[in-house]
């Protein structure tokens, strides 16, 4: 199943939900999503800086990755960054693969 990194920021009143659920109140919220989505949570994380919550998942496919993103952000107290994971037998295989690409201006 296809990994994603999902990478969170709450909005102030997020964090007063935040507040109120509890750490761990929130992982599980991450969890259920996940498992709605048709996937699982592999590790969550909360996090100082750009970020409030790291959370690495699987999920069948893009398009479930994209509904999971869309309801998280549509709450408006999350914003939320999907960045799909490749293994290496995976960038293996991208690079056995020809693109043909002409660079700009040349």
């Amino acid at each position: 199943m296809p990994k994603y990194l999902v990478q969170a920021s709450y909005t102030i009143e997020g964090l007063r939900g935040l507040q109120n659920d509890s750490g761990t109140g929130r992982r599980d919220a991450i969890g259920k999503a996940f498992k709605a989505a048709g996937g699982s949570v592999e590790c969550a994380y909360f996090a100082f800086g750009d970020y409030d919550v790291v959370v690495i998942g699987d999920v069948p496919d893009n398009t479930s990755a994209a509904a999971l993103a869309i309801a998280v952000s549509a709450s408006g107290l999350v914003k939320t960054r999907v960045t799909p994971l490749l293994t290496a037998e995976e960038v293996d295989a991208a690079l056995k693969k020809t693109v043909a690409y002409r660079p700009p201006g040349r």
